[in-house]
């Protein structure tokens, strides 16, 4: 043994060293982390296990419904939270308050559709760009608009204090146009549409994500020519937080390049461009008219299996348009249009009697739902049971399999959208299981009834954001 310690003397010697120096420099680095210097901004947000996200209550960024939170902005950065293993933290302090809550360090980020420009941009730093928009002029549709830059001469626009008109509206002030122009502090765009709508004012300016998002709920408004160019939206930050600008870009670009940012995007902003105005006002018209005879129906038999009424709603709709001796040109009749073969499955007699089409409609739902066990996602897993009800489950098997093929993700509808059309066509269908289907009906079907169901679910979000 002595012989040993003789033998390696040096080499334990400069291990002991070596150990020495390291908790010597362990200990500096918490000393100095101690004092403020070592944290980065990321850093401080995981030691604080939460993430403080400022942002604004409305319906394109953040509400809640049946108690729970929910908007595009909320969804996409609740996967930023789940990137940094850290608790979601929403502070809400008025579309004014946003940017001198930052400032203070009363949140870590700004998270409200905000769109960059130049005066934000010398003061914040901003994520890679989300998405793009314009300003676009929103009035209601019984008034005229203006046509053309040089027509903005002489009217008044009232507009949200914040709002991203300011630099395009300068720039046309300044080459000689003369306008007016209210404002209203801490009152959103969306607010503003509203007003619109009401016809207590006549013009407002708008991010065209939500001028034309808000034409579903507010039909009667319309969406004119934009005033200046095109702007980005992005998250905010403070300026020397530089980690969490380099962790905000990181995931921003996973969530484009793994499809995220297209599937929250189609959540909430699916055919906002090309909704049938007429359409929308016959399915208003008919949740006046038609729809209170069924309603109780539609939520007991929707609360048997944990379905949201509304949904069901939006789905009768699409079926029958809330006529129960509606019948389709495959014979399939009632207010769910069921098929004899399924009338028969589900124990019902009588497909026109609205509560037996109900019971067996919702329960065939069911089934097609609990087929896609595979699916976590709730939301995706419902939209392909609604694929499934109306075009059949082995034809939506023939698509997710044609999606694998071709690399696309066949377990989210952004797939699903691209190879259901194709079981038209004899290349793809002859080599299927289940044969020719009219692949593209099923696509129309489930985004109308989305839309339908965004609606449905913006009368009650919009009670909160009144609150």
């Amino acid at each position: 043994m002595t012989d040993f310690f003789k033998r390696h003397f040096v080499i334990l010697l400069i291990y002991l060293l070596c150990g020495a120096l390291t908790v010597a420099g362990i200990y500096m680095y918490l000393q100095k982390r101690d004092k403020g210097h070592a944290l980065s901004a990321v850093d401080k947000i995981r030691s604080a296990g939460k993430l403080r996200v400022i942002t604004n209550p409305s319906i394109d960024s953040y509400y809640t419904y049946e108690d729970r939170p929910m908007g595009f902005e909320y969804d996409l950065v609740k996967e930023f939270s789940s990137w940094l293993k850290v608790e979601l933290e929403v502070i809400t302090p008025g579309w004014d308050n946003m940017f001198s809550y930052l400032d203070q360090g009363k949140g870590d980020m700004i998270a409200a559709g905000v769109p960059i420009t130049p005066e934000r941009f010398e003061k914040y730093n901003f994520s890679v760009p989300y998405m793009t928009i314009t300003q676009r002029i929103v009035h209601h549709s019984l008034d005229g608009s203006p046509s053309t830059i040089e027509d903005i001469k002489g009217r008044t626009f009232h507009l949200s204090g914040q709002g991203a008109w300011q630099f395009p509206l300068t720039a046309i002030r300044e080459s000689g146009i003369r306008l007016n122009y209210v404002l209203h502090n801490n009152i959103s765009q969306y607010e503003l549409i509203s007003m619109v709508h009401d016809r207590s004012i006549k013009y407002t300016i708008a991010s065209s994500n939500v001028a034309f998002l808000s034409r579903r709920y507010y039909p009667d408004i319309s969406v004119g020519i934009s005033v200046g160019e095109k702007q980005s939206m992005a998250w905010a930050i403070r300026k020397n937080d530089t980690s969490l600008l380099m962790e905000m870009n990181r995931f921003l670009i996973s969530a484009y390049e793994n499809g995220l940012l297209e599937r929250i995007k189609h959540k909430y902003y699916h055919r906002i461009e090309n909704i049938d105005i007429f359409d929308i006002k016959q399915f208003n018209k008919s949740l006046e008219t038609r729809f209170p005879e069924y309603k109780k129906l539609i939520q007991q038999e929707s609360t048997k299996y944990h379905f949201d009424w509304r949904l069901i709603t939006a789905m009768i709709y699409q079926e029958s348009h809330f006529d129960p001796n509606a019948t389709s040109r495959t014979n399939v009749r009632g207010l769910m249009q069921v098929t004899t073969k399924t009338a028969r499955e589900m124990g019902i007699t009588n497909r026109r009697k609205p509560s037996q089409s109900i019971k067996a409609g919702i329960k065939y739902l069911d089934k097609m739902y609990k087929k896609f066990d595979q699916i976590q996602d709730e939301y995706q897993r419902m939209i392909f049971a609604l694929a499934s009800y109306n075009v059949g489950y082995g034809h939506v098997l023939d698509a997710m399999k044609i999606a694998k093929e071709k690399g696309y993700n066949h377990t989210h509808w952004q797939g699903l959208k691209k190879t259901l059309p194709l079981l038209a066509r004899p290349g793809y269908y002859k080599k299927t299981k289940y044969g020719y289907a009219r692949g593209w009906e099923p696509v129309q079907y489930v985004d109308r009834i989305l839309t339908y169901f965004d609606i449905l679910r913006h009368q009650e979000a919009k009670v909160t954001l009144q609150q």
